[in-house]
């Protein structure tokens, strides 16, 4: 691994001077920001969870258009331009040019949630009457929901990398990530709901209830931090980043 903070330090680079990251963080910022205010103009008309519990459930919207953004050019353009071949002629293994374009990816990824922290704190500071008691300022689900954030990502940036490997297209590549991510979130957390009764999902059941996403998040911004969600995303993530390396040697050596 002796080469890989060198790629790890130009893909961070790329994706400083690169127009789509600009894009894609003002996009992320103008989403999250009108998200969290419609969560503090609708709040407290009835009972409901503090407003940073209500902010996190609708992270999927940004996961879905954020991730595939920030990994469909990672490999696929490489691939597409030639310049793969070229990388793997240098000493640098596969594994450390997977790892690197997977690092800078998921360092940006985070960097943008991390900007959000900001969002309760402005809050605060303008809205007239908040307590020392006040439910925007519960660190509960401040703290957990992103912590769920940091966790759950680990294995979303992988998916993008691995949808990446998988084409020379980088549309391609970005449609496939969405679908991928889709059917981690969105199917995982509706199939406990269709009562199923056949012999082979009631085996399954308890695996399909260990992967509802909603379920996590809804530990987490509750204040509930559970060790088994960490465990899943990254034994997922080293899986998945192994495959992808695999699939990299592959299409490379052909």
């Amino acid at each position: 691994m002796r080469h890989y903070p060198l790629l790890l330090a130009h893909e961070l680079r790329m994706l400083a001077v690169s127009a789509a990251t600009y894009c894609a963080a003002v996009l992320f910022l103008l989403l999250m920001g009108l998200i969290y205010f419609l969560v503090l103009y609708g709040y407290g008309h009835v009972e409901n969870d503090p407003p940073m519990a209500q902010y996190f459930q609708i992270f999927f919207i940004p996961v879905f258009f954020v991730v595939p953004l920030l990994t469909m050019k990672s490999l696929a353009d490489e691939q597409r331009h030639g310049t793969l071949e070229a990388m793997l002629t240098t000493p640098a293994t596969t594994l450390e040019i997977v790892l690197a374009k997977y690092s800078a990816a998921y360092l940006f990824y985070i960097s943008l949630w991390a900007i959000t922290l900001f969002f309760p704190y402005v809050a605060i500071w303008f809205l007239p009457g908040v307590g020392p008691d006040s439910p925007l300022r519960d660190t509960a689900s401040l703290a957990g929901g992103y912590l769920f954030v940091v966790a759950s990502g680990l294995l979303y940036i992988a998916l993008g990398i691995f949808a990446s490997s998988l084409t020379r297209n980088t549309l391609v590549a970005g449609m496939l990530c969405f679908s991928m991510l889709f059917v981690l979130i969105i199917s995982g957390n509706l199939l406990p709901h269709l009562s199923l009764q056949e012999s082979w999902f009631v085996h399954i059941q308890p695996a399909v209830d260990y992967l509802q996403t909603f379920r996590h998040l809804e530990d987490f911004s509750r204040g509930i931090v559970d060790t088994r969600p960490f465990f899943l995303y990254a034994s997922n993530t080293i899986l998945v980043l192994g495959v992808t390396t695999l699939v990299v040697e592959s299409r490379t050596s052909a």
